[in-house]
């Protein structure tokens, strides 16, 4: 476990994301605030119905000048097959190698399971921690209660 705390400099990172591209957090610093997502498992029923209830309501996140990042420690050819069968159109990333360091910099990986818990963080633009929370597996997460971080933040 890390000692994050709120208001700290969020743990940067890069990660593939579905299309093989580097995503950098620190790229959006001083330009949009960053939601990240970190999901178990692609293709399973909790979290298809969580990442397609973000695509769903997209825009209300980008009404708040903010990125939204999904990550897990699938592969980058499973998250591309994941995001191309359920029409995942925002950045979904692969911590795969080394397996969970992310997710483990952000205290979210499970080393039982050896996948990342259901954690949720808000960075704002100058990329600090601003809000978290951690589901318990398998409970989805209540994307009502992100957008009203979210407004809070701005």
């Amino acid at each position: 476990m890390s000692d994050l705390e709120l208001g700290d400099a969020a743990p940067d990172f890069t990660l593939r994301d579905q299309f093989g591209q580097d995503v950098q957090l620190s790229s959006y610093r001083g330009q949009k605030a960053v939601a990240i997502f970190f999901y178990p498992f692609a293709f399973s029923n909790v979290c298809t119905g969580e990442l397609t209830g973000i695509r769903d309501r997209l825009d209300e996140f980008l009404t708040f000048d903010t990125e939204v990042l999904a990550i897990s420690c699938d592969p980058t050819y499973a998250v591309r097959s994941f995001a191309d069968a359920d029409g995942l159109n925002f950045p979904l990333l692969s911590d795969f190698w080394p397996h969970g360091a992310v997710a483990t910099a952000y205290d979210a990986f499970d080393e039982e399971r050896g996948c990342p818990r259901r954690s949720s963080y808000l960075v704002d633009k100058e990329g600090r921690l601003r809000w978290s929370v951690h589901n318990a597996m398998p409970e989805g997460r209540d994307l009502d209660e992100h957008l009203r971080e979210l407004r809070a933040l701005v």
